[in-house]
């Protein structure tokens, strides 16, 4: 008798401490704002889709995706890259903005001059808004990741259709046509980047030397640096997406263009201050660096 009571008294504190939800109960349904990320699949998970994907859910923004194509790498090398069509990568675009309707577009990996027209296409087909463009041309591991024939595309179709465009230096010379050697340099490129149709240019300093981190932002009309010191690291793989994919996410949210630069700088130095290691080359920014405790 006295263990059947106490087992009656264990299946009533059960039924209080867990209820069931009522048959009729229904969830009201939620429309989370959207981003979405058009790059390359990186296999070992650091950079491209991977890493813009990690970066929207960093920031609660949900993240849709448009594949251009894939890579075998890992954090040491890339060994094989190989793109989608152009057919596929317009249908997915079509797809992605006829219904998730993204507040914002992180560009990254377009592998040449046919994938490039395709997404410039369905970017003005779809009036696309706040688009961030990484403009991937090497990866860290040296393969090249952009044809040399596609850079009169990306100046020509895709630049105009931008409202930023965040080169680091190297990338800066190569779409300003110009060698950067000091602070007026820099300053020329963005300006000549900038009559290519960008809306706005944000020339990294990452590959700078020096004890500080120089990032140049030219709005069209005005300058603005954000410095910041150095952090030695070797937790770099996808820096680029990330900051770009955070500068995107941050938009979509609403932010305007300057504070959304500076939160995704912050958010970036939070995540390379906590790098993660999964391979025995690069490591990664630790995306969720500034959520836990």
């Amino acid at each position: 008798m006295a263990r059947s009571a106490v087992s009656r008294r264990r299946r009533r504190a059960t039924a209080v401490t867990t209820p069931r939800r009522p048959a009729t109960a229904v969830t009201t349904p939620r429309r989370p704002v959207a981003a979405a990320s058009i790059a390359a699949s990186d296999s070992s998970g650091g950079a491209g889709i991977q890493a813009d994907l990690l970066t929207f859910a960093a920031h609660r923004v949900y993240g849709a995706t448009i594949l251009t194509g894939a890579t075998a790498q890992n954090t040491r090398a890339v060994t094989a890259i190989e793109p989608l069509s152009t057919r596929l990568v317009s249908r997915q675009i079509d797809a992605v903005f006829s219904d998730l309707r993204p507040r914002a577009v992180k560009i990254g990996m377009l592998f040449d001059a046919p994938r490039i027209r395709a997404v410039a296409r369905g970017l003005r087909r779809w009036h696309a808004t706040n688009v961030v463009l990484d403009p991937v041309m090497v990866a860290k591991s040296g393969a090249r990741l952009l044809s040399g024939s596609a850079l009169g595309s990306l100046r020509r179709e895709l630049l105009p259709l931008c409202d930023l465009v965040t080169p680091n230096l190297p990338e800066a010379e190569t779409l300003a046509g110009i060698r950067i050697r000091g602070d007026a340099d820099r300053r020329l490129a963005a300006g000549l980047i900038a009559d290519l149709g960008a809306r706005a240019v944000l020339v990294k300093g990452g590959h700078a030397r020096g004890a500080m981190v120089r990032d140049l932002f030219f709005d069209g009309r005005f300058f603005t640096e954000f410095v910041a010191p150095r952090l030695r690291t070797r937790a770099t793989h996808g820096t680029g997406c990330t900051l770009s994919a955070a500068i995107a996410a941050n938009l979509a949210k609403g932010v305007a263009l300057e504070e959304a630069i500076l939160r995704a700088i912050r958010y970036l130095r939070t995540g390379l201050e906590r790098g993660l290691f999964p391979g025995r080359g690069f490591g990664v920014p630790d995306h969720f660096a500034g959520t836990r405790k």
